[in-house]
């Protein structure tokens, strides 16, 4: 499985899940996710083997304090327009802990502002 972060084209590096700094520990808040870097791959697997991609096209911010970091992005899931808040806890240099949202976004024509999600 690998990840595309990308602007307006796929990266021709995208990096392996392999490569992510997971510690011993790896918590996950996602209900769908078992704890675990085993559990992340195996989630991840199993949405690749349905076909269904998850895209982070653009970052939008990073913000960190003390060993949370917290990051805005948006991108695809499944092909449909999707907004990704994902917060880590770090320990000793590496992932220990995941929360995330993820939310479709809205066809702009429906939206009740002009503020967007970002």
């Amino acid at each position: 499985m690998r990840f595309s972060f990308r602007k307006s084209k796929p990266c021709p590096t995208a990096l392996p899940i392999s490569a992510l700094t997971i510690g011993d520990t790896y918590i996950q808040h996602n209900t769908g996710i078992a704890d675990g870097f085993s559990g992340l791959g195996a989630a991840l697997g199993a949405l690749a083997e349905q076909g269904i991609q998850m895209i982070y096209d653009t970052v939008h911010q990073v913000l960190a304090q003390g060993n949370y970091v917290l990051a805005v992005s948006e991108g695809t899931f499944g092909g449909a327009p999707t907004s990704y808040y994902d917060l880590w806890r770090i320990e000793n240099g590496k992932v220990t802990e995941h929360w995330d949202v993820m939310e479709t976004i809205a066809e702009k024509d429906t939206w009740q502002n002009q503020n967007g999600k970002f």
